[in-house]
């Protein structure tokens, strides 16, 4: 997964790079065994023995995909929000599809055995471009965090939440997906809780640790730390995670205050390992708040 930046748009030399390497990918893909390429299928496959339904949400200016299992709407929803995706081929060269290969949001659903459970892919992944006009480049690189980005989010989490009225919502973001839980939770009332996974919750931290160009045209989760410190939330990282490492996570928990976040780091995970086959047992690990000090 990217989660490291760069400015939005690409020169007319780049543009001809990336379409240069698409193609060699589609040539490829006409060899034996290019069926893992396939990101739509593998979608499927990850999604129909959990029971989660594909949808296509109309949310403010983006058309997103959405996979999504409501049985008992008496109870709390649980939203899932993806990474970054394949946002770059290079660290110079962005993608034209960001849609993700291993869709690791979407495993981490389809291992959650609640009753109430939505995945949400982020703009412009799994829905046909065609689609989405307002689709681009920038949209997954320099503004994948931008306001326009999290409104059209929230819109279809409020799409869902409807469907289970008057229930509180829980948010698991993945990667660029845990900034996006952070900047729905601090415009909203109904979060409960916050779960991150290899979260970027920096993103000017870890560009800079990349050495990469910041986004100016993005917000980030750090500088909404107080509007949801009186969420719960627990932030996962992996040990071994060198693209989003573990004191990323720290620092957010030092910037919201540690009263109800905590952060909490894997051994032996690295940003791309199986988080899903871990994710039962993570789930177990209820994020809570501590009791105020009496007089405060």
């Amino acid at each position: 997964m990217s989660v490291v930046g760069r400015r939005g748009g690409v020169s007319g030399h780049n543009t001809y790079r990336a379409v240069t390497v698409w193609l060699a990918l589609l040539l490829f893909c006409a060899l034996p065994g290019c069926a893992a390429l396939d990101r739509d299928a593998h979608a499927d496959a990850l999604a129909e023995p959990a029971h989660l339904h594909r949808q296509l949400v109309d949310a403010g200016g983006f058309v997103l995909t959405a996979f999504a299992r409501i049985s008992q709407p008496g109870k709390p929803l649980r939203v899932y929000i993806e990474g970054d995706g394949v946002a770059w081929l290079s660290r110079t060269m962005p993608s034209l599809d960001p849609t993700p290969r291993e869709a690791t949001g979407l495993a981490l659903a389809a291992n959650d055995p609640t009753p109430n459970v939505v995945y949400l892919a982020r703009p412009c992944q799994f829905t046909p471009m065609a689609m989405n006009p307002r689709c681009g480049i920038p949209y997954w690189t320099g503004k994948r965090f931008a306001a326009e980005v999290i409104e059209s989010i929230n819109d279809a989490l409020s799409r869902f939440a409807a469907l289970t009225p008057g229930q509180p919502i829980e948010l698991v973001g993945y990667s660029g997906g845990g900034a996006v839980a952070v900047l729905i939770a601090a415009r909203r009332t109904d979060v409960v809780s916050i779960r991150t996974v290899a979260g970027n919750l920096d993103d000017e931290f870890v560009n800079r640790l990349h050495g990469v160009s910041p986004m100016p045209e993005s917000e980030n989760a750090i500088n909404f730390a107080s509007r949801v410190a009186s969420i719960a939330q627990v932030h996962f990282s992996g040990a071994e995670d060198d693209v989003v490492p573990p004191s990323v996570a720290q620092r957010f928990v030092n910037a919201t205050g540690t009263r109800c976040a905590q952060a909490l780091t894997v051994p032996g995970f690295s940003h791309d390992s199986d988080w899903s086959r871990r994710w039962p047992a993570l789930l177990e690990i209820a994020p809570t708040c501590a009791p105020t000090t009496l007089g405060r």
